[in-house]
């Protein structure tokens, strides 16, 4: 089922919830600001993989992409 941002998603779907509270707060205030993206539990898991993914490149290349993101 498609929502019209994580808030709606979260409120939605008790799943998406579980799964959104389990992350560390870092992670959600993170999710927040591509909350207009995300509409689904997918996209919910795989925008956590990629804000993952792209923290471990900046760690191991040093570069810092938190203003990027």
């Amino acid at each position: 089922m498609k929502y019209s941002n994580l808030n709606a998603l979260i409120n939605g779907s008790k799943s998406s919830r579980d799964f959104f509270l389990s992350l560390p707060v870092s992670m959600q205030m993170k999710l927040h600001e591509h909350s207009p993206y995300i509409h689904s539990a997918a996209e919910l898991h795989n925008t956590v993989y990629i804000i993952q993914n792209a923290r471990r490149l900046s760690d191991v290349s040093g570069f810092d992409i938190s203003a990027k993101m």
